[in-house]
This record gives C-alpha cells, sequence and structure tokens, in this order.
C-alpha cells in the first residue's frame, strides 16, 4: 500500500490549494464568431491560403487551447493529423470531414465533432458559405501533413 509521508501530503495539498485559487481567479470570457474585433492568424503553410486560426482561450504552446478555424466555401483542407484529440462544432457552413479507415461525414452548422488524437483526416467545406470549425484541443497546438510516398 502507498502512503505519502507528512510533508509529501503537505506538498500535495498546498499544490491543489493554489492550483484551486487559480482556477477560482480566472476571468470568464464570451465570444461572438462573428465579432470583427477577433484577431485572425494565418494557419501551416500546406493547408493553403484562406485558411484562419483566431484562438480563443489559452496558449497555442500548452494544453487546453479553444481556437476559431475559418476557411472559404469549396475549400479543400489537406490530409493531416494531430498530436491532441479535437473537439469541435461547426459555427457556420457545411462540411465533408474524413477519418483514415471510417466513412465521410456531413457536418452541418450547429453539429460536434470529435478526432482522435493522431487520427490522420481531411475535411472539404462545401459550396455555399465558409466554414468556421470552434475546436478545443487537449494538447499544444499542431497539424502535421501526411506526405504521400511516391512509388
Amino acid at each position: 500500500m502507498f502512503t505519502l509521508t507528512s510533508k509529501a501530503s503537505l506538498i500535495l495539498a498546498t499544490l491543489v490549494c493554489t492550483f484551486s485559487l487559480l482556477q477560482a481567479n480566472e476571468v470568464a470570457i464570451v465570444v461572438d464568431p462573428n465579432d470583427l474585433s477577433i484577431k485572425w492568424g494565418g494557419c501551416p503553410a500546406f493547408i493553403g491560403e484562406g485558411c484562419q486560426i483566431a484562438i480563443l482561450h489559452g496558449d497555442p504552446t500548452k494544453n487546453n487551447l479553444d481556437i476559431l478555424f475559418k476557411v472559404p466555401a469549396d475549400f479543400t483542407i489537406p490530409h493531416h493529423w494531430h498530436t491532441s484529440a479535437e473537439r469541435m462544432i461547426l459555427v457556420s457552413g457545411n462540411m465533408m470531414l474524413s477519418y483514415d479507415n471510417q466513412k465521410t461525414e456531413l457536418i452541418k452548422t450547429g453539429m460536434y465533432a470529435y478526432g482522435p488524437a493522431k487520427r490522420p483526416h481531411t475535411a472539404y467545406c462545401q459550396k455555399g458559405e465558409p466554414c468556421v470549425l470552434f475546436i478545443a484541443f487537449e494538447e499544444p497546438l499542431d497539424a502535421h501533413e501526411v506526405i504521400k510516398e511516391v512509388k
């Protein structure tokens, strides 16, 4: 049986209290995805022109990050994967989402999708209106292009 020494217990209790206080002091936020003051930045080059990302909450180099991901209508997002799982809600548009070895799914505005960590996928924003996705990442933000082997 594992038991903590009194010193280890005190350190653990202090860390838990400090973490709880940090969370209690965190500021709540509300963001309208249509707010013109949102600061949009570029995406990794392999995704292509027209793709934009806005950080809603968190730091892209740390765990627990929320972003908006925007692409124009009639836009293909190339084959790629993320270190983190991703939890998504489509804010606007209609998107075809294809994870390797799974059936392609149509996500409509307001629908939720979950993408497992390290699972390669592609997506296509259908014609009509741009696609905006809210994405919550558990791990730091990354995107790795899947390079096809030339035979």
